[in-house]
């Protein structure tokens, strides 16, 4: 915002939505953390996926805003923030359903958030970061989301299911829930 003297509309909201996102993971991370994140990945996947994900996946939306001096329409503005609430709400709360659930019970959890989705959290992530990618009004950041969707959250949903296909009520389980937007018929 600085370097680019824009201090409108555009780049505020897209600092308050990154910036509380930011210090809401924080405070999940040291209230019920994510054991994935425990796993070390070695050098050159930590090299790789800084060089990937820093421009493709957290840069490039603000770039565009603020470089652009492109002002978001105010529906655009209300629709990346109604997301973003309701990422927030599906990724942290299935995060933390799922942290407590499996402290004191382990198997599979088919109640709450995750009676009718079975990656709850991952549609979280997702439309967390489709909020940032909408401010911009560019395709690009879009296109980034969309390949981080499918490239690194669908195998991942793949794997999750295949682990719990292990529990005999999965197969049911699955036919009622959707694999990421919630069933409802």
């Amino acid at each position: 915002m600085y370097y680019f003297e824009n201090y409108t509309i555009g780049p505020y909201v897209y600092f308050s939505l990154h910036g509380t996102y930011v210090v809401i993971w924080f405070f999940k991370e040291i209230s019920f953390p994510d054991a994935t994140w425990d796993k070390e990945i070695g050098i050159i996947k930590s090299i790789v996926l800084f060089s990937v994900l820093g421009p493709c996946g957290y840069w490039i939306s603000p770039y565009i805003l603020i470089s652009s001096r492109h002002r978001p329409y105010n529906i655009t503005i209300a629709v990346a923030v109604s997301m973003q609430l309701l990422g927030i709400f599906f990724h942290f709360c299935s995060d933390c359903q799922k942290y407590f659930t499996l402290k004191y019970k382990r198997g599979l959890i088919s109640e709450g958030l995750f009676s009718k989705s079975r990656n709850c959290n991952y549609l979280g992530e997702i439309l967390i970061y489709l909020s940032f990618a909408l401010l911009p009004e560019h395709w690009l950041p879009l296109i980034v989301v969309f390949c981080f969707s499918v490239l690194l959250y669908y195998p991942g949903m793949k794997r999750k299911d295949e682990s719990l296909s292990r529990y005999p009520e999965f197969k049911k389980y699955m036919e009622q829930t959707g694999i990421l937007l919630p069933k409802f018929f």
